[in-house]
C-alpha cells in the first residue's frame, strides 16, 4: 500500500484520504476522518490489517454496550 500520510504534490495524499472516508461512509464502518488516518498510519507502520479491524470492532462492541449500560439514545450513534 502506499504511504497515504506522506506528502506529495498534487494533494494526491489528501485525495486519497477523501476517497477512503467515502468508502469508509459507503461501508458504515462508523470511524471518523481522525480515526480513518490512524488506522492507515498503523496499517503502513506493519500493523496486521485483519487484527486491527478486529480490535475496532470489538471496542465499537463495548462503547455500545457501555453506552446502553448508562441508558444512551440512540445505539447507531455508539461507534469508536
Amino acid at each position: 500500500m502506499k504511504n497515504m500520510s506522506a506528502t506529495t504534490s498534487g494533494g494526491s495524499s489528501s485525495e486519497a484520504m477523501q476517497l477512503l472516508s467515502e468508502i469508509s461512509s459507503i461501508l458504515g464502518t462508523g470511524l471518523t476522518e481522525e480515526q480513518l488516518a490512524i488506522s492507515v498510519r498503523l496499517i503502513e507502520t506493519g500493523v496486521n490489517p485483519n487484527a486491527l479491524a478486529n480490535v475496532i470492532r470489538i471496542l465499537q462492541r463495548e462503547s455500545a454496550a457501555i453506552n446502553n449500560e448508562q441508558g444512551g439514545g440512540d445505539p447507531s450513534q455508539h461507534r469508536l
